[in-house]
């Protein structure tokens, strides 16, 4: 081994190859992360358009499921009507029977009243 010029030692020659090697490797590690941190960036981008997908999929599926029961609802539009119409009858003849029950009473009493005469 050669000994350095001005101190005589070997182990200078020794450190400045180790020093020139930490230095590369300090120099070569943004490099490596840089390289890491698009790696991440493109593994999320892939699974972030996979869950796009997913969720295309899925608002696929909902909007035919939407259609199907939109058509299903159209068709027993006429029976819900037909309900309707029902109910507004029921509620008519409830009010007529509670009508002729008041009269009916008013009846008895006059003809109990003639009766005791």
């Amino acid at each position: 081994m050669r000994r350095h010029p001005r101190t005589g030692s070997r182990a200078v020659p020794g450190m400045a190859a180790a020093a020139e090697g930490v230095l590369a490797t300090q120099r070569e590690e943004p490099v490596r992360a840089t390289s890491e941190d698009y790696k991440l960036l493109e593994n999320m981008n892939k699974l972030t358009s996979l869950k796009y997908l997913e969720m295309k999929d899925i608002a696929i599926n909902i909007s035919r499921n939407l259609k199907d029961l939109n058509q299903k609802y159209a068709g027993l539009q006429p029976y819900l009507d037909q309900i309707n119409v029902i109910e507004e009858q029921v509620a008519a003849l409830e009010q007529a029977a509670y009508k002729l029950d008041a009269y009916s009473k008013k009846l008895e009493a006059k003809y109990k009243k003639l009766e005791k005469r």
